[in-house]
């Protein structure tokens, strides 16, 4: 059991699974930009440091002290990901687990697997730094739309915005599943490998956004009946046959 564990950027989703990881017993150190952030991590026992991979003068290696780096930021600099990945090179760290996102696949209008040819974009290029590094084992962990608990898709819907592609389909995730999924790759040793992680349903998105309006009070969504309708449908098969894994919200209409 790797029982020091290093997380870069206890977001909303980073902050959860450090308080899980840490629950658990695991001795867990996390990363915010935000210095009144600090406190926060430190009262729930978990340590923290001041980290902003856009500063390259910043010293890395008390925080990457661990043997396994969960890197859960949004950056999409390749020059500020390749100082962290030098500083990685120096440290003891030598299992990542690389949050990344469905958004690297194209909309092929099919159904796409961790075989699919990504699209070239900056996500996929900073994936392709830490798979093909030699120095450290990565897991890419390729999340569908994130949601649950305060973060609810209705909320994400704009009155003067139409939602494009109604007739396509969705790609979510509950934070409960990505948790759990984080802790099983942790427990099961599964590195070098990419995964696609999402529900196993996928309604369509004119009819996923019309009830999820109706749960944050909302009585109308626009839609843009002009669009293409382009799709992808992401499939989580790999995830499930390695880990042995059952979603928890496998159908996202059973969340309230």
């Amino acid at each position: 059991m790797n029982k020091r564990i290093s997380i870069l950027g206890c977001g909303w989703l980073g902050l959860a699974l450090a308080v899980s990881l840490t629950n658990k017993g695991y001795k867990v150190y996390g990363s915010t930009t935000s210095i009144s952030k600090l406190k926060i991590l430190e009262e729930k026992n978990i340590k923290p440091f001041l980290i902003d991979i856009s500063k390259p003068d910043v010293d890395m290696m008390d925080f990457l002290s661990s043997d396994v780096l969960i890197i859960a930021i949004t950056s999409k600099s390749l020059e500020d990901v390749n100082n962290l990945i030098s500083n990685i090179e120096k440290s003891k760290v030598k299992k990542i687990l690389f949050i990344s996102s469905t958004s690297v696949y194209p909309l092929t209008n099919g159904i796409v697997t961790e075989e699919t040819n990504t699209a070239i974009t900056p996500l996929s290029k900073i994936e392709k730094l830490f798979i093909t590094n030699p120095s450290f084992k990565t897991t890419i962990l390729r999340f569908g739309g994130l949601f649950g608990y305060d973060r609810k898709p209705g909320n994400f819907i704009k009155s003067n915005t139409a939602v494009k592609n109604p007739e396509g389909y969705i790609n979510v995730i509950h934070r409960d599943d990505c948790i759990e999924i984080i802790e099983q790759i942790i427990i099961k040793n599964i590195w070098n490998e990419v995964l696609n992680a999402c529900s196993d349903k996928h309604p369509k998105r004119r009819h996923f956004y019309l009830k999820e309006i109706k749960k944050v009070g909302k009585s109308t969504v626009l839609f843009d009946e002009n669009s293409k309708n382009d799709f992808k449908i992401v499939s989580s098969e790999k995830l499930k046959t390695l880990l042995n894994y059952n979603f928890k919200y496998a159908d996202f209409e059973t969340y309230k």
